[in-house]
């Protein structure tokens, strides 16, 4: 999974980010502003849009330092007025003139994370976090103001009658910021917290930096072209130590993820692959160097989470994360992960036991390991079901693929999409792109798609990113604006871009994530967009444009042969559609084990052993193998923002599923499938975080969620289990 940049939200389980923001290891000092800058920003243009053409890194961290410095004096003066005052209109007197105060540093630092992906030159690494730390402590600013917090506090305690519903969920924001950052808190218990989330940073980047060192201690060097002889041309010069020439070697091996994934996918030697899968389920373990162990690691993180719950006022870490989640509880999830393994498990099964008897007609003796399903699968499914990615490659240029997906969005969202030409960018390459409502331009993205490994930001396991530049909002009358990134194949010798089944269902969910932001019609940018919605639903519109590349109409109409032109096949479509179920049991059992090995780490304080060894059988069929420590390495949770909220992944699935099952339903009727479409443009892409997702869920679908759809989806229905009905009631 890869989590994207968009909008920058405010989300309210990262508390641990957000009190005293002095205290994650360092202060960044700014360069100095100057006398010379102007009152307006030199980085944007009077139609709204960016200033690339002039920008250099001095000037992003000068103007961002000056706008950062801004909006803190702002923000305190706001403060002292309201002390000093009884406010009779919140949003008037308080929100309002927030959203003033930070609009410009919000659109300076979008330019600054577009440029930080798009041109490493224009801005690099370092400079980047400069950046991103100056003006993260500035934005937080608001949501540790404590008269700001009383404001807001007292308008609630009077009556929320006059409050439209985006207002009530601002007013649940700010409420939710300022009792998470400590603001209802004594100050002997606002000084514990401080001191437990200093701890807690200092833990999680330990954390970190031992998985990086173990992650890059392990390397193997292959000579033998025939170890490598069935990679794919762009896998195999993944490996090549010289991309220039992939075929001649010496090829290296690593721990990364996207190079991992492959080696253990292609292949053909399984000592070698062996070799590689206990290197990574043990890094940071105390099977490997003492010194880059995380074990210590994991039970102080653990810790210093219940300490921070526990003055909070919560019982434990996850009751905390459940404030900002769909679920609601982790009853709900709970609920929701049974169903799930229910069907998931027997299918696993099933699913492993073929595959024993589909690698014993090679010859292979004894039982299938960890490491050698996924060298397996991909021969299945070659064999089954015709599954050829370089075949299917052929049939995805990326113009085709690109048009017919804007053209998909039009239809169905009832928006034109119309490319501007002359638009000032960071790339010649890059494309700017209106968002058209009844003709009346209501947004707009730059598209950045090819490659440029010189100067491109490019991370090992992504290759596609949404920036929210800028959010809508009716307060300071501006349009949303976004920029979406990738590292695709450029064109070479007339020929085009080609993508892999697995790149196009990225852009899509890309795009998906894009329209959230783009076509919101609230008011306020603490709400637009992706701004303020519970992580457990944050990806729902990514997965369900995702779903309809599984239509066969919709897989015609964005693929044909980059040369020839002829259609995709209907056997083609077919082994597409099986790619999907394919070991779909034993992929989405993992994502549950994950999950569920998440929620009660941070719930129970058993060692992380004990809840390891005692999870795993419930939901692999493999058993654990003895030395495999693979919580060790678990970043995303213990230094990433994952922690109590790693099933989210699973959670916006299950309803991205239901809700594509909308238009599946109205697919034969195109009447019915406009008004779903409508509909679905109306909630989920429309009202951003203004409401809560569980009510939008119930506007368009009319009930409540349940995992029927995903179970449908993935073909797991033929198997035993019980207990379909989940979601929050």
């Amino acid at each position: 999974m890869a989590v994207s940049l968009c909008g920058k939200r405010a989300l309210l389980t990262r508390a641990q980010n957000y009190v005293c923001p002095k205290r994650f290891g360092y202060i960044v000092l700014v360069p100095e502003i100057g006398e010379d800058l102007p009152e307006k920003n030199p980085l944007q243009r009077e139609d709204g849009l960016l200033e690339f053409g002039t920008v250099t890194v001095e000037k992003c961290v000068s103007v961002i330092g000056k706008q950062a410095v801004d909006v803190e004096k702002q923000v305190k003066e706001l403060d002292g007025q309201l002390e000093a005052k009884e406010v009779s209109d919140v949003f008037r007197e308080v929100v309002d003139p927030l959203e003033h105060i930070g609009a410009p540093l919000e659109t300076t630092w979008g330019l600054a994370k577009t440029l930080y992906l798009g041109n490493s030159v224009l801005m690099p690494t370092k400079s980047y976090i400069t950046i991103h730390e100056r003006a993260r402590r500035a934005r937080m600013a608001k949501f540790s103001s404590p008269s700001i917090y009383k404001a807001i506090k007292e308008a609630q305690l009077k009556g929320s009658e006059t409050l439209t519903e985006e207002q009530k969920r601002i007013v649940q924001k700010y409420l939710l910021e300022g009792k998470l950052n400590g603001l209802e808190l004594k100050e002997d218990q606002k000084l514990r917290l401080n001191h437990v989330l200093s701890k807690l940073g200092n833990e999680r980047s330990k954390f970190r930096q031992k998985v990086d060192m173990s992650t890059k201690q392990f390397n193997h060097v292959i000579e033998d072209y025939g170890l490598v002889r069935d990679f794919p041309p762009e896998v195999l010069q993944m490996f090549a130590k010289d991309p220039t020439q992939p075929t001649k070697g010496p090829w290296l091996v690593t721990l990364q993820p996207h190079v991992a994934a492959n080696f253990l996918e292609y292949c053909p030697d399984r000592t070698m692959r062996w070799n590689l899968w206990q290197a990574q389920t043990r890094r940071s373990s105390n099977f490997g160097e003492k010194s880059l162990e995380t074990s210590t690691h994991i039970e102080e993180i653990r810790f210093l989470r219940r300490d921070q719950a526990k003055i909070l006022g919560y019982d434990s870490f996850v009751d905390m994360s459940m404030e900002t989640k769909m679920a609601g509880s982790r009853k709900s999830v709970s609920k929701m992960l049974e169903a799930l393994r229910e069907k998931a498990k027997p299918a696993q099964d099933a699913e492993l036991k073929s595959l024993q008897e589909y690698a014993g007609q090679f010859g292979f003796k004894g039982q299938l390991e960890a490491h050698d399903i996924p060298y397996y699968r991909r021969k299945q499914l070659k064999a089954l079901h015709h599954y050829d990615e370089e075949i299917i490659r052929e049939y995805f240029p990326l113009p085709k693929v690109l048009t017919g997906m804007l053209e998909l969005c039009e239809r169905m969202f009832q928006i034109r999409i119309v490319e501007r030409p002359g638009v000032d960018t960071w790339h010649e390459d890059v494309r700017y792109f209106d968002v058209l409502d009844e003709e009346q331009p209501v947004a707009g993205f730059y598209l950045d798609l090819y490659t440029r490994e010189d100067v491109k930001m490019q991370m090992k396991d992504n290759f596609g990113w949404t920036v929210g530049i800028r959010n809508r909002s009716s307060v300071t009358k501006t349009n949303p604006l976004s920029a979406l990134i990738f590292n695709f194949p450029s064109p070479i010798y007339g020929k085009p871009s080609l993508l892999s089944f697995d790149d196009v269902v990225m852009l899509f969910q890309r795009f998906g994530y894009a329209l959230q932001h783009l076509l919101t019609k609230v008011n306020y940018s603490e709400v637009a967009g992706v701004s303020n919605i519970e992580w457990d639903a944050v990806e729902v519109a990514s997965h369900v444009m995702a779903h309809f590349l599984y239509n066969p109409t919709t897989l015609k109409e964005i693929s044909s042969h980059y040369a020839t032109e002829d259609p995709l096949t209907d056997a083609m479509v077919k082994s597409i559609q099986a790619s999907r179920t394919h070991l779909a049991g034993y992929d989405l059992c993992q994502e549950l084990y994950f999950s569920a090995l998440d929620m009660e780490l941070h719930a129970r304080k058993d060692f992380w052993v004990d809840v390891m060894r005692e999870l795993w059988p419930r939901y692999m069929t493999l058993p654990l193998e003895k030395k495999d420590a693979h919580p060790c390495s678990f970043t995303p949770i213990f230094s990433g923002d994952w922690a109590a909220a790693y099933f989210s992944h699973v959670w916006s699935q299950v309803i991205a599923a239901d809700v594509y099952s909308a238009f599946h339903e109205a697919s034969s009727n195109p009447e019915a499938l406009a008004a779903v479409g409508r509909r679905f443009r109306d909630t989920f892409l429309a009202m951003g975080g203004a409401c809560a997702p569980a009510e939008v869920f119930r506007r368009f679908r009319g009930r409540d969620p349940s995992p029927k759809a995903l179970i449908s989806v993935l073909g797991l229905k033929k198997f035993k289990g019980g207990g379909e009905e989940s979601g929050k009631k």
